[in-house]
């Protein structure tokens, strides 16, 4: 294999979190285990999570290769004041990108890099400069192209259909920003998440496009194997959310579907873990719905205790709209938790009938889609081995997304990057004179 020097611009890389910050960190981490140098250029305040991470002792995953470097960079002081409370964060990131690359451009004057790689934030509207260095440019994986399909957003609140709708239009005009259209014009390589996310993708960038999601799991023991696991379930059918609590994640219909349930006579549990906006709203349609006596709403659980909880359960009901990737799901699956999602955004990437059930949206309104969802559900509640085989399918489906496997896609020996890397320098030696 050829280890190449990388340059990642990750503006998100934080351990121990979630989301676009634990996405960059793993990336950064994994790339160097495969035995690339690797560096970084981050966010100045990531430093302290980064640091204290590295001087951890007897955790190896954590440990610090020597072929790892960090590079720290914000704007002024003066001018963070833009992001808080969100006011700004758009141009803030702007100007970081551009600040970041020009550190990028006096490193790579003193190390000479192979490959530069833009991994957070991975959205796909979102400019980067990093193809300006002149080398390889690896671009994402990015997300952000996926629509709520109109017909599905009967249920959204009044703020949920203005706030879809505004994000239409900015998706809209973002593909023809120039700053944007320029990032992928130099990109040798654009990784997108969803096929959502290509069908965005303007036509004329298509070709050099693949699509992947960037998440991954840590490699551990099968939770199957553990007595917590049964192979047979009691009478009643135990269902999990766990989330943010926005409209777009479909809950709306959700609770509809385990209504019918309800109503049907069969017997049915649906806890809530987290918080958000549409709690309320939701609680409240859980009353109408005369759902008060199975359903359970849990503001807040610690990261270890619902790992442990994702074995006491039947099945995670994920009705998201519009999810790029999908953390929850894929952590869902690894405890042995078998998915029922719609076939849209990142969720359908990672579910099949061996792990869940994938509800096809096409040609569909909400209430046909409260009907599938119910459907899908009746089937759990009636075939306990059913769930038990999925159980097992869920953790299997979940192995293929080791943080190891998932990077290595990219910068392994047969990973896309390497290729792309490899291919183009070839191109540039056969043009430059014996």
């Amino acid at each position: 294999m050829q280890l190449l020097k990388i340059l990642m611009s990750a503006y998100a890389c934080e351990p121990d979190k979630g989301s676009e910050p634990g996405v960059g960190w793993r990336w950064a981490l994994e790339t160097a285990a495969l035995g690339h140098e690797v560096w970084v250029i981050t966010r100045t305040n990531n430093e302290a999570g980064i640091m204290r991470s590295l001087a951890k002792k007897g955790i190896s995953q954590h440990g610090k290769p020597k072929n790892l470097h960090f590079i720290y960079y914000d704007l002024p002081h003066w001018a963070r004041w833009w992001k808080r409370g969100g006011r700004g964060v758009h141009l803030y990131y702007i100007l970081w990108q551009w600040g970041a690359y020009q550190q990028a451009r006096e490193l790579h004057a003193m190390q000479e890099f192979d490959a530069v790689h833009h991994i957070t934030f991975g959205v796909t509207r979102h400019p980067s400069f990093m193809g300006r260095l002149g080398i390889p440019f690896i671009l994402g994986p990015l997300g952000g192209g996926e629509k709520a399909p109109m017909p599905l957003r009967k249920y959204y609140s009044l703020s949920g259909k203005i706030r879809d709708g505004l994000r239409d239009v900015f998706n809209n005009l973002a593909r023809l920003d120039p700053w944007v259209r320029q990032t992928y014009a130099q990109a040798s390589l654009i990784l997108l998440k969803t096929p959502q996310s290509m069908d965005w993708l303007p036509t004329q960038y298509r070709y050099k496009a693949h699509c992947m999601l960037e998440i991954g799991i840590d490699e551990r023991s099968n939770p199957l194997n553990q007595p917590a696991i049964s192979s047979s379930r009691r009478n009643t059918l135990n269902l999990l959310y766990a989330g943010r609590f926005i409209y777009c994640k479909g809950m709306d219909m959700g609770l509809r579907a385990v209504a019918n349930l309800h109503e049907r006579g069969i017997p049915v549990r649906l806890t809530m873990i987290g918080q958000g906006p549409a709690r309320q709203r939701w609680q409240s349609l859980a009353e109408k719905l005369h759902m008060g006596s199975c359903v359970t709403w849990v503001p807040w659980m610690k990261h270890q205790d619902l790992l442990q909880a994702y074995q006491t359960f039947d099945a995670f009901l994920f009705p998201s709209m519009r999810d790029s990737s999908g953390n929850v799901v894929l952590e869902s699956m690894a405890g042995g938790l078998p998915v029922i999602c719609l076939d849209l955004g990142g969720p359908p990437e990672l579910v099949n009938e061996h792990c869940g059930r994938v509800i096809s949206v096409a040609g569909l309104d909400s209430d046909q889609v409260v009907e599938e969802l119910t459907d899908a559900l009746v089937e759990f509640a009636s075939d306990p081995l059913l769930v038990s085989n999925l159980r097992i399918g869920a953790v299997q489906r979940s192995n293929e997304f080791i943080w190891k496997k998932v990077v290595a896609k990219v910068w392994g020996e047969h990973g896309c990057g390497c290729k792309v890397v490899i291919s183009q320098t070839k191109e540039v030696h056969a043009y430059v004179p014996a």
